[in-house]
């Protein structure tokens, strides 16, 4: 009799121990299963930034000019005395990506710079260790086959002409420092997207009226 009363005891208490291991055990599987969870969510949240990031760097690429060619300068005067007063070049898309609006800017008066109301996309922007000018007055024109509207659509190529010789004024307008012989400069031409085309020059040590600047 006794025997079989602590028989029933021992077996109580094996029931209680596997209890106790269940709840231990699925504790630890939830514990395990929120963890996961967590772990996945910042893995699905950091592989959309990694995406949206490289959709982006895609998308710059897509949308950044390239100069085809030479870059061209005249001068008001030959000699040590003359000053730059306008630069031509050509552009092209880059990588044959998506298409970029030249529309002009609207001319200023005299001031080689665009007016206050243009509604230009491109800017294009002067830097030497004097100065820094935003906004500089340009045309474009299509060279070769296209269409007739402004935007430098994959396999065109437009001529670019920083400054005029009419009433919109040329880059000596616009300078406070005339860019002379031997000085170093850079032109930046900034889209709404896409990587800045910038590039850097240097002046020569006497001027032509018309110079190749590569």
């Amino acid at each position: 009799m006794l025997r079989r009363f602590l028989r029933h005891i021992y077996q109580g208490e094996k029931g209680i121990t596997g209890l106790e291991t269940a709840i231990i055990l699925i504790a630890f599987v939830v514990v395990a299963a929120v963890f996961a969870y967590t772990v996945l969510s910042a893995g699905l949240f950091a592989t959309q930034k990694s995406q949206e990031s490289v959709y982006a760097g895609i998308k710059t690429a897509e949308s950044t000019m390239e100069i085809k060619g030479s870059v061209i300068a005249t001068a008001d005067a030959a000699g040590a005395a003359g000053v730059i007063t306008t630069f031509t070049f050509t552009v092209a898309n880059a990588l044959g990506g998506e298409s970029i609006d030249l529309t002009e800017p609207t001319a200023g008066v005299g001031t080689g710079v665009a007016a206050a109301n243009s509604n230009n996309v491109v800017v294009v922007c002067y830097v030497d260790k004097d100065q820094r000018v935003e906004d500089l007055y340009w045309t474009a024109d299509l060279i070769g086959s296209g269409d007739s509207d402004q935007i430098l659509d994959p396999g065109e190529k437009f001529q670019i002409t920083i400054g005029s010789t009419g009433a919109a004024g040329d880059l000596a307008d616009a300078l406070a420092t005339d860019l002379g012989i031997n000085r170093t400069f850079t032109l930046e031409l900034k889209s709404s997207n896409g990587a800045v085309l910038s590039f850097q020059r240097t002046s020569p040590a006497t001027m032509d009226l018309v110079m190749n600047l590569n």
